[in-house]
């Protein structure tokens, strides 16, 4: 018997608004003892005082309390990302088993498939250091054991939800931090979490002293890390196909080398409605994850760029603003989960994206 991935994605209003999930749940589309993960794009400002993120995961819980016991709901993922700039828009997406297993036909191509997995939590003096690489990449495997899928190869998203440092946090470790600068400290956090994803999945031998944040040749292509104050452990969710899946749901992830990479998103589309014009996959798209940064040099193709020297806006709002404008209009939709801060996620200034779609 095979198992059945679903996922659904829903509009949010505000971020306490989970109308549109219970719902959902009340019409019987989600059974929430089946929910794998939920991500979201609130809308703060996605640096280190963004409370729309804490506020989402509190209505979230609330809801979904009186249905799951308390150690279940504390092992669900909630992997809230803020900041939409733009015309990028809030949203949920739901990852979610249908609950009933069908039979898998011998010739039937491998389904899309997930599971999730928690590191314990981080001490502030293991935030944004080797210690969180390798607890990532621990749960990155006991994730891909649980969805079933055979090995590293067969994965192509990684979301990873990581703690940041806080002034109360750096007194905690007295000092014995990564850095104490706490908006430093997202980049950080979310390029060791990318890092344990690149060693699961086989993108880099070894993580050498230092790397994190200053090597930027070691990245992966499957890793998509969003860091928030609103947790202590890294949340794991892992996506990819697996023979023990069956149902229409496939995914497929390229690499953008550059903010402006347009055509690296064409070839998925066209992975997802062959020959289809710009705009025409839409409705055959689940979902659209992506990383998006500024480039650390200044520059895209040769052409300076200001969001670096902003003294007003954070540069990893204005690369979500950015590529998610870039992505709404080749995909047609402006649901976009695009996550500001590629650390270690892609080529310097690019990033992995990935569409979730109906075969």
């Amino acid at each position: 018997m095979a198992r059945q991935a679903e996922v659904t994605r829903l509009p949010m209003a505000a971020p306490d608004d989970v109308s549109a999930i219970a719902a959902a749940i009340h019409a019987g589309r989600i059974a929430p003892d089946r929910i794998v993960a939920v991500l979201a794009k609130t809308e703060g400002n996605g640096c280190v005082n963004d409370f729309s993120r804490g506020l989402s995961v509190m209505a979230l819980r609330a809801l979904l309390a009186p249905f799951l016991p308390a150690d279940r709901l504390d092992a669900l993922p909630l992997v809230m990302s803020g900041g939409t700039e733009g015309g990028l828009s809030p949203h949920w997406i739901l990852f979610h088993e249908t609950g009933a297993e069908a039979e898998h036909a011998p010739d039937a191509p491998p389904a899309l498939a997930m599971a999730s997995a928690l590191t314990r939590p981080l001490h502030p003096s293991e935030i944004g250091r080797p210690a969180q690489a390798e607890l990532v990449r621990d749960a990155v495997a006991r994730a891909i054991a649980r969805a079933e899928i055979a090995g590293p190869e067969d994965v192509h998203y990684v979301q990873v939800k990581c703690p940041l440092l806080t002034a109360a946090r750096v007194a905690e470790a007295k000092g014995d931090v990564a850095t104490d600068n706490m908006l430093k400290s997202m980049g950080l956090s979310r390029g060791a979490s990318a890092l344990g994803v690149a060693l699961a999945l086989n993108e880099v031998d070894t993580l050498p002293h230092r790397a994190i944040g200053h090597d930027l040749a070691l990245w992966s292509a499957r890793a998509s890390c969003s860091a928030g104050i609103e947790l202590t452990q890294c949340e794991v969710v892992v996506l990819g196909h697996s023979a023990a899946w069956t149902g229409p749901l496939r995914i497929a992830h390229a690499v953008m080398q550059d903010a402006i990479d347009a055509p690296a998103v064409a070839g998925l589309l066209e992975t997802v409605a062959p020959g289809a014009g710009l705009q025409q996959a839409a409705p055959r798209i689940r979902a659209v994850l992506a990383k998006a940064e500024a480039s650390s040099f200044g520059a895209i193709r040769g052409a300076r760029h200001t969001m670096l020297d902003d003294s007003d806006i954070s540069s990893t709002r204005h690369a979500r603003g950015f590529v998610g404008g870039l992505l709404a209009g080749l995909v047609g939709r402006t649901e976009l989960f695009v996550s500001g801060g590629a650390e270690h996620q892609g080529p310097d200034g690019g990033g992995p994206v990935a569409l979730i779609y109906e075969s």
